[in-house]
């Protein structure tokens, strides 16, 4: 196998780079460009070399013997000066050893993987810390990266092998005296339970989702509502175009918040009417499409608007009405905080007032759709595989008049698939999916 390495520590210039390799040449190259090998896991500064002895740059030097190592390979790190004159001679270096290449995106993570170190749920889950942006992304991803998902999915399909084995024991034996009769019925209602728990578990999932993903919300309103101003005040920065002309905006924006430690995804569209020319009406068109999806709409209402709405088809969407441009005066005025029972809250994004409040409610809401979030399932693979599961669980419960061994045979299905999340059975069309998500490093 090919000895990889990369450059661990993000973008350059920087103070210091990491350079990490991983596979049976570390040995050889800390030897051949530093000197003697050092102690395992501990630092020493070295002096690194070209292969004429000239040195490159003087640095920390760290050796992690396999298996006891992330990727469960020998492992190497050089932590060097991080200019990017640096960076390239030491790659240079590295790129002269037979046997050695540049790491692929995600290669250490997946050679952690293969050698059993870590899980598919544990990947996941580092892949989501690394690109997290809020505290309860951080929080998610770390319990899941922890092992979370692992110790949870992995019991479960403990449960499962001890319910076949009581249920094949009942038939297999039946005429044995110390096999009671009882055995098979207790394991039914210890499959019946389980079943409970991993339905509670897979509505949980939405959650998880969220908050990998954040809440989203979708500014809707007519022209010239104050959607982009109200756009550009919670992002604290000029993101849209902002003017008097109806029609500004044709396509959908995008602004990516950290309210309160959770994601929030605010999504500007453009202003609904219907006499709009062809170009607006395809910006309507979309506006429309992304409201119907979103966790929460903002319906926007200037002060001239309010009581004349345009009708929009959001049956099943979240919708608060925002009175605009308080500023202006009007009726808008009336709705200075939040009201939870009518939804509805008075903002200007000129003065400020009401924007405290609409950014708390919108924590707030961001934070109760997140509750519970940690060991959740936080992808659509694991609900897919949950949802299998629970059905070759419920099929084998409920149907009480099949043989004994075809509903045994159930149980072993549902067990399979729990191992497909975990990645013990069947995932070989998922790992370049999986891991591409990396960055190269890591």
């Amino acid at each position: 196998m090919d000895t990889i390495y990369a450059l661990s520590s993000g973008g350059v210039p920087s103070g210091v780079a990491v350079i990490r390799l991983s596979g049976p040449k570390c040995r050889f190259v800390i030897e051949t460009t530093t000197g003697p090998l050092p102690e395992p896991r501990r630092a020493v500064l070295r002096s690194i070399r070209d292969r004429n002895g000239s040195e490159i740059d003087r640095g920390l030097v760290l050796w992690f013997p396999g298996p006891a190592s992330f990727t469960g390979e020998d492992m190497a790190e050089f932590q060097v000066h991080g200019s990017r004159a640096v960076i390239g001679a030491v790659f240079r270096r590295l790129g002269e050893f037979a046997g050695m290449r540049p790491a692929d995106p995600g290669e250490f993570t997946r050679r952690a993987f293969l050698a059993g170190r870590i899980d598919l749920t544990e990947a996941e889950g580092l892949a989501d810390l690394l690109a997290a942006e809020t505290e309860s992304q951080r929080r998610q991803a770390s319990a899941q990266a922890s092992g979370a998902l692992r110790r949870l999915y992995g019991s479960w399909r403990e449960r499962l092998v001890r319910i076949r084995a009581l249920i094949e024991a009942d038939f297999d034996f039946a005429d044995e005296e110390d096999v009671p009769g009882s055995v098979a019925d207790e394991a039914w209602r210890d499959a019946a339970a389980l079943a409970d728990e991993i339905r509670a578990h897979l509505g949980e999932a939405e959650r998880g989702e969220r908050v990998r993903s954040g809440l989203q919300v979708v500014l809707m309103g007519r022209p010239n509502a104050g959607k982009s101003s109200l756009l550009n005040a919670l992002a604290r920065r000029d993101v849209a175009i902002v003017t008097e002309e109806a029609g500004t905006t044709r396509d959908l924006i995008e602004v990516h918040l950290d309210l309160g430690g959770w994601a929030v995804t605010l999504v500007d569209t453009a202003g609904l009417r219907r006499d709009a020319g062809r170009v607006e009406a395809e910006g309507i068109r979309r506006a429309m499409e992304r409201g119907r999806d979103a966790d929460l709409v903002l319906w926007l209402e200037a002060p001239d608007e309010i009581g004349d709405h345009l009708e929009a088809d959001l049956p099943d969407t979240n919708v608060w009405r925002i009175a605009t441009k308080t500023d202006l005066g009007g009726r808008s005025g009336d709705r200075k905080r939040f009201d939870s029972a009518t939804k509805s809250l008075a903002v200007s994004a000129m003065t400020g007032e009401g924007m405290d409040a609409l950014i708390a409610a919108l924590a707030n809401e961001a934070e109760m759709s997140g509750i519970g979030a940690g060991a959740v399932p936080s992808r659509e693979r694991h609900r897919v595989h949950l949802s299998a599961s629970l059905s070759e669980l419920d099929r084998a419960v409920r149907d009480g008049a099949k043989d004994a061994e075809l509903r045994s045979e159930d149980l072993r299905r549902a067990g399979d698939e729990l191992g497909r999340i975990t990645g013990e059975i069947g995932v070989e069309d998922l790992l370049d999916v999986i891991f591409g998500e990396f960055c190269i490093g890591k």
